[in-house]
């Protein structure tokens, strides 16, 4: 459902993609293949902005990591 959830998102290839924890119900492996999109996605100029509270997500991928705490941004 994910996967269908991310394909109506981007049929008609939005220049930003907003996902709201789009890999909170998922396993590792489900996970990483919805990240392995993402990625695809950001690799021909797809601008993705993903509120999560998985701290291991970042990993090899976003050219940017903004943190919020209590409201706040975080450096």
């Amino acid at each position: 459902q994910q996967r269908l959830a991310i394909a109506r998102a981007v049929v008609h290839r939005p220049p930003v993609l907003l996902a709201d924890e789009p890999t909170g119900s998922l396993d590792a492996a489900y996970s990483d293949a919805i990240l392995d999109i993402f990625r695809a996605f950001h690799q021909v100029g797809m601008t993705i902005i993903m509120a999560t509270h998985d701290e291991s997500i970042p990993r090899g991928g976003p050219v940017r990591v903004l943190r919020l705490r209590q409201g706040t941004l975080m450096s």
